[in-house]
């Protein structure tokens, strides 16, 4: 059989020069392996880098069908992928194909190289990147989801897996033969999908935070630690922040409730922001700042959902769903806000079975070669419609005014009106949803003429509005009419009053009504709702927190 990943050899297993090994060699130490001998197993957490001096070394991928080949490596090639930054299991297995001599660079001491070493932090950070991009599209790992096209459970764990870059194999319950099979090994019925199995062990409709756990996403949190930042939410504004304070120096702590990137990771497309000409996936931007902002030392606990704040007392106290309190010296707070959900009695029935609130690769392979309604007048939707209408039969875009050139780009707005396979309907709303088990049928009404019309439609995405995730502030911080956080010159002196302001300066850009408490991105008030000014906060309350710190 050959290797997965033959064709592409060259660019995922580069090979050192004697200059970059030389450079190397002092910084590790050298171990001395059998043939046969295991260098690390799957599924080990915290590992060395490995590079081959001498000899040659296999790496293979453990499955329930036995062992898939990757590769041989060759003096002066190396090993891991992502999953060595993050401390995360190892996805592969490692052993000696010959009695060979090693180079084992430690965790922290690979830190520091991709901190210091120009040259080399691009060959490790290109190549982990690209390995972990490789090992997802060729779903190598024992990691194996048994679900439903009928259960909305099963599309949450695909879209949190896949959100979070971890390799999987899908088994449909309805299409796959040997899924039964599968089943009753572990005892399970079929009406217990959607199950997560890896190795000897199963998750029946696990929660994100149990996923994240069984797969050791985070490193464990000292929760008697006092950090210099915590940041909540790891979108765009979140993970800049994230990666600018790590940098400087800073003890930084993100609690991500879902997955890197929030709204903006579910993107499919980003084309106006800064240097990406040819546009790129919110999920790419968001794995790329994931990894720097790990490079320097950020740590980011996945599924980590804030519950509540105490902002009486110092430090800050962030308490924590399923997990102790953390606490830190500042707060960050970036978790964003969430499309508006239609105004209709059954949406709840059908949330994850035919009606979704992004649009990426995986929901564009459920709805490919069918009609689909889009509900929004933004970005995102303009965004979706056209990623949607390369898979889709007919893209339906609603909205509710009169046009899109209020709240679209019009670069998005003159590709909707040349794509043939778009309609544009406006002064448009869905009045009903129907199905069963799944969506089947879709109403939308003219609000002009009054006419409904019903559609066959099993797939709709909902991208309209905009609610802050603020409920979990407990009312700790002042916010607008609209429940978005008040900061810097939005404050008013009622607001200051309010909170007791206890300084004599008014709160900085980004600073709520609690000192030394920012908020920054879409949670924000009157905040520009796009990915480079999310950056940009994220970027520019950081100088703000160092000075507050040394107040």
């Amino acid at each position: 059989m050959a290797e997965p990943f033959e064709a592409s050899r060259e660019i995922l297993f580069p090979k050192l020069s004697t200059d970059q090994l030389s450079r190397l060699r002092p910084l590790g130490s050298q171990r001395t392996v059998q043939a046969g001998e295991i260098i690390f197993d799957q599924g080990v957490i915290r590992r060395s880098l490995f590079v081959v001096l001498e000899g040659r070394v296999e790496a293979v991928s453990p499955s329930r069908d036995g062992e898939i080949r990757i590769t041989i490596l060759e003096p002066g090639e190396f090993t891991g992928e992502l999953d060595l930054l993050s401390g995360r299991p190892s996805l592969v297995r490692s052993r000696a194909a010959v009695a060979s001599e090693l180079l084992e660079i430690d965790l922290e001491t690979l830190r520091r190289i991709v901190q210091t070493d120009a040259e080399l932090s691009d060959i490790f950070l290109r190549t982990f990147l690209r390995r972990r991009v490789a090992l997802i599209e060729h779903s190598l790992g024992a990691l194996v989801l048994i679900g439903s096209n009928f259960s909305a459970d099963s599309h949450r764990l695909k879209e949190f897996l896949a959100r979070n870059g971890q390799p999987y194999t899908y088994l449909n319950v309805e299409r796959d033969s040997g899924v039964q099979v599968l089943l009753e090994q572990f005892g399970i019925g079929a009406e217990d999908v959607p199950v997560l199995t890896c190795r000897d062990r199963a998750l029946r409709n696990p929660s994100n935070m149990e996923v994240a756990k069984y797969l050791g996403f985070n490193t464990a949190i000292d929760e008697s630690r006092v950090h210099d930042l915590i940041v909540v939410g790891a979108g765009p504004s979140g993970l800049a922040a994230a990666v600018y304070a790590a940098s400087e120096g800073l003890d930084v702590l993100v609690l991500e409730s879902n997955a890197p990137g929030g709204q903006a990771g579910s993107s499919s497309r980003i084309e106006n922001y800064l240097g990406f000409p040819t546009g790129i996936t919110g999920q790419e931007l968001a794995g790329r700042a994931f990894v720097q902002a790990e490079k320097f030392g950020a740590q980011i606990a996945i599924a980590r959902v804030a519950t509540g704040l105490k902002c009486d007392r110092r430090p800050f106290t962030v308490e924590c769903d399923g997990g102790e309190p953390v606490k830190g010296h500042a707060l960050l707070i970036a978790s964003g806000a969430e499309y508006r959900r239609l105004p209709l009695a059954n949406l709840s029935r059908f949330e994850g079975v035919g009606v979704y609130y992004g649009a990426t690769r995986l929901e564009a392979q459920l709805c490919a070669g069918e009609e689909i309604v889009i509900v929004g007048g933004g970005n995102s939707a303009g965004q979706a419609a056209m990623f949607l209408s390369e898979t889709a039969k007919h893209v339906h875009l609603l909205v509710r005014g009169d046009g899109l050139s209020e709240s679209m780009s019009r670069y998005l707005i003159r590709r909707i009106e040349e794509c043939p396979t778009i309609t544009l309907r406006t002064r448009s709303e869905i009045v009903s949803l129907q199905g069963n088990g799944h969506l089947e049928s879709v109403a939308w009404n003219h609000r002009e003429t009054g006419a409904t019309e019903e559609r066959g439609i099993r797939h709709l995405f909902s991208m309209t509005g905009a609610i802050p995730n603020t409920a979990w502030l407990q009312g700790c911080l002042a916010l607008d009419e609209k429940e978005f956080i008040r900061t810097g010159a939005d404050l008013s002196a009622d607001d200051l009053a309010g909170a007791q302001w206890p300084l004599g300066r008014h709160p900085y850009l980004f600073e709520t009504s609690v000192p030394r408490v920012f908020a920054v991105g879409d949670v924000r008030s009157r905040s520009v709702k796009r990915v480079a000014a999310a950056v940009g906060e994220g970027s520019v309350a950081v100088q703000l927190v160092h000075r507050v710190l040394a107040e």
